[in-house]
């Protein structure tokens, strides 16, 4: 008998790839030993290269007309597909043939969070936990522009990224050196560094606050793909960053979470794990206020609280 084949169609947003990863081990366990195809945007595609059972990943490059879709569909019609998953709730789920489909819908947005309704969606028996599938390239690109800035002044890291792509998701520049400041004169962060993270395009949002680190810092900005810049994450004992792809990447893969909200869903989007936090402009669920009512003294105080749960009194953590 051949292996199970399964196509997974997930998100072209990194965010949205990272909430529906534990999909790839629950495919392995409804079909052991399936050989799966993911279809995804370019961003977020470097997240499925080294996944357990992925033989193939699809980009997704967004076309007029719903090209990108036909696109797709010319390259997946010819197989009879044991699973198809669709986080995306398209309707090549139901174009293409298959002995099941697993396909989004609104109907399981019943106020869970995002992973949760994934779960659901796969049928699973437990909520499926992001993961993140580093290999020795990734973490090889990180040590190459780390190393070299730690080497000077070793230290544990807070991986900083003041970076969203979506209109209110992000917390001013110049408060992220503001907060950046605050954090250097605090005893808790004596001898730590400052590493900011994000991709080629966002040098200006994080400028303020690389500034601010002055040779504490430590620049991974636009230095590798996302997968990359997870192994970068990982070297991290904090995270703080606004709603965005790198917090679910920095929560996937353990690190202390704190994640910034502004006008968005934090109860449904927060990040995923037992070491997650989030602060939000408006704390009350179904609220909503804009992210510059986020004050400084707010965010310092939350990162404070993080620090303080995780790595506690004892000293600074080990880099």
């Amino acid at each position: 008998m051949s292996e199970p084949r399964v196509l997974f169609v997930s998100s072209n947003r990194i965010g949205d790839c990272v909430i529906s990863s534990g999909v790839i081990r629950e495919i392995g366990r409804q079909l052991p030993g399936a050989r799966i195809t993911v279809a995804c945007g370019r961003p977020p595609a470097p997240l499925f290269r080294s996944a357990p059972g992925v033989e193939r990943v699809i980009i997704l490059d967004k076309k007029k007309f719903a090209g990108h879709w036909i696109d797709l569909w010319r390259q997946v019609w010819r197989t009879r597909w044991d699973m198809v998953i669709d986080i995306r709730g398209s309707a090549l789920a139901f174009q293409v043939r298959a002995k099941t489909r697993r396909v989004y819908h609104r109907g399981l947005e019943t106020g869970l969070p995002k992973v949760e309704m994934v779960s659901r969606m796969m049928g699973a028996a437990r909520a499926l936990d992001p993961e993140l599938f580093l290999d020795d390239q990734a973490r090889a690109e990180a040590a190459a522009v780390i190393d070299p800035q730690l080497a000077a002044a070793p230290g544990p890291i807070l991986a900083l990224a003041p970076i969203a792509h979506q209109p209110g998701k992000s917390w001013p520049s110049d408060r992220w050196g503001g907060l950046v400041e605050r954090l250097k004169a605090e005893p808790r962060f004596d001898g730590w560094r400052f590493m900011l993270v994000g991709g080629p395009g966002d040098h200006p949002p994080a400028a303020p606050a690389l500034a601010a680190a002055g040779e504490r810092g430590i620049d991974f900005v636009g230095k590798g793909d996302i997968l990359a810049s997870a192994a970068a994450i990982d070297r991290a004992a904090l995270f703080v960053g606004n709603d965005s792809g790198l917090m679910h990447v920095a929560a996937a893969a353990g690190r202390p979470t704190l994640g910034l909200f502004g006008p968005t869903e934090w109860w449904l989007y927060g990040p995923w794990g037992p070491k997650t936090r989030t602060v939000a402009s408006n704390e009350t669920r179904g609220e909503f206020a804009p992210i510059e009512a986020l004050t400084v003294d707010h965010v310092f105080e939350a990162v404070l609280g993080l620090h303080d749960a995780f790595i506690g009194g004892a000293g600074p953590a080990k880099p």
